[in-house]
């Protein structure tokens, strides 16, 4: 089990690098994490939610992402409460001191979901989350080292250095730690090291001498290797001021909505040769994109209006009236739209709100939740061309006359299907979807891009991105670089295999 001395000090990223090297060392190896607390989801091929870190991870391993290996999933929604999913099912939203009253059983689900797990792998990679050794959370924490003792795992403890005080951090852990917690730790990760690593070398045997367990690795910061980051928290300083773009590049704009959830989607988009992704809070980062994207939000009504008293709406309907391109994906599209209804309160206690009006579409918010993979056709925007994605929304929605669909489902969940999704404006310049993961698909994402690249008058690039092949690429380099970085010996000789 990888746990951390505080959140976003790389778990998810050396879980996936341990998933990646024993795969390669021919185990079947699955990750794990009992309660992920992310806005960054996605829909197993059974059609449950799981956090997108798990999904990577999966990957990573080389195996089907599974609802066993994330099985409580939390999405906030407020600043006190999340709705609530486990085994990949939406079982209601709870306030803190709900979800606290709740822990027993989502612990059952924990434990069943790891033994079924457990039982189909030679190996379970586990992920903590934030820190083990939080005083006020120790009590009712169910993901850290009450997880590493229902599994008898062997705890590794990673600590971030590129923050500072590392030292203390890891220091300070182990001495919160309760007894019997301390001996299930058998050494301790160094990440972000940047610079000459035998200089650490007093720091290393001064955490030996203190706690007895050894630094079993010092990572380096690395950049240039493709990953997948797990949650919000990582677009934290992503901010581009407008208008120091290369006139030579596609601008692409993304709103940082309060509550933005899935800002993956436009991963493939920040990787292709001659595409800048940024972005942008306020009015005064907006410039002049090529492309602007309004994300998903797990609070569409909420960040709507935000976005409305902000000034930014304003700017969007603005760019979009002279001829720009606006796509929306899931609770952006639904933004896009007329109206949104919310009359069972699913994501707040405004019953309406009026949308944007770029789109002539209506949706209403629904009590049942839309958890699919899915396989679509393009109607036209991107020149017909086959898609795959995932669905997540608990909305429905209308087109009036003057919108067209964008895509048409032909399947889902693994079985066949027969329905329209999206819609578009009559000139194309303005769009909306359900589908996550649309720029994935290669051909799609390269057609729109090249559209706006003929526009500008640039030139194509002359091969297609192939983003599976970026994937696969970094979770390679990724595994090369920790395998190099980290004792393996050691670790394999305290697993015992």
């Amino acid at each position: 089990m990888v746990q951390g001395t505080g959140s976003h000090v790389g778990k998810s990223v050396i879980v996936a690098a341990l998933c990646r090297i024993f795969k390669r060392r021919g185990m079947s190896v699955a990750p794990f994490k009992a309660q992920n607390m992310a806005l960054n989801s996605f829909i197993t091929p059974e059609g449950g939610e799981i956090g997108r870190a798990q999904a990577y991870q999966a990957e990573a391993a080389g195996v089907s992402p599974s609802v066993l290996m994330n099985p409580v999933l939390l999405k906030a929604n407020s600043d006190t409460g999340a709705q609530v999913i486990v085994r990949g099912r939406v079982v209601g939203n709870m306030g803190v001191r709900e979800y606290h009253a709740y822990k027993d059983e989502a612990f059952k689900a924990v434990t069943e979901c790891y033994h079924e797990l457990a039982g189909k792998y030679d190996l379970i990679v586990i992920e903590g989350a934030g820190s083990p050794a939080e005083i006020n959370l120790k009590d009712n924490d169910i993901v850290n080292m009450k997880t590493a003792k229902m599994a008898g795992a062997k705890v590794l403890i990673a600590a971030d250095i590129d923050k500072g005080g590392v030292f203390a951090s890891i220091l300070g852990t182990m001495e919160i730690l309760d007894p019997e917690e301390r001996e299930m730790v058998a050494g301790f990760l160094i990440n972000k090291f940047r610079g000459d690593a035998s200089l650490l070398a007093s720091g290393l045997e001064f955490v030996k001498q203190r706690t007895g367990m050894p630094v079993l690795g010092v990572i380096p910061y690395f950049s240039g290797i493709h990953i997948q980051e797990e949650d919000g928290v990582a677009l934290t300083g992503y901010r581009t001021e407008a208008g120091v773009m290369d006139d030579g590049a596609v601008d692409v704009a993304v709103l940082r909505l309060p509550h933005i959830s899935n800002f993956t989607d436009f991963d493939p988009l920040a990787h292709e040769e001659g595409v800048r992704v940024r972005y942008i809070r306020g009015e005064d980062d907006f410039g002049r994109p090529d492309l602007l994207v309004i994300p998903g939000s797990k609070n569409t009504i909420a960040d709507l209006l935000e976005i409305r008293e902000s000034g930014l709406e304003r700017k969007v309907l603005d760019y979009h009236s002279s001829g720009g391109r606006v796509v929306g994906i899931c609770g952006g599209y639904q933004m896009m739209g007329n109206v949104i209804r919310d009359p069972h309160g699913v994501e707040s206690d405004r019953w309406e709100a009026r949308g944007m009006g770029i789109l002539d579409v209506e949706t209403t918010l629904e009590e049942g939740k839309v958890t699919s993979q899915v396989e679509a056709a393009d109607n036209g925007v991107a020149g017909n061309s086959g898609l795959f994605g995932y669905e997540i929304h608990m909305g429905r929605t209308a087109l009036g006359s003057g919108a067209t669909p964008l895509f048409t489902v032909s399947g889902n969940r693994g079985g066949t299907a027969a329905y329209e999704d999206g819609a578009a404006s009559a000139d194309g310049r303005a769009w909306g979807t359900y589908m996550h993961g649309v720029f994935e698909n290669d051909q799609f994402r390269r057609r729109i891009l090249d559209n706006i690249r003929s526009e500008k008058g640039l030139a194509s690039p002359p091969a297609v991105m192939e983003y599976a092949r970026l994937k696969e690429e970094g979770f390679e380099r990724l595994a090369d670089l920790v395998e190099k970085n980290v004792d393996m010996a050691a670790i394999t000789t305290i697993l015992g295999i």
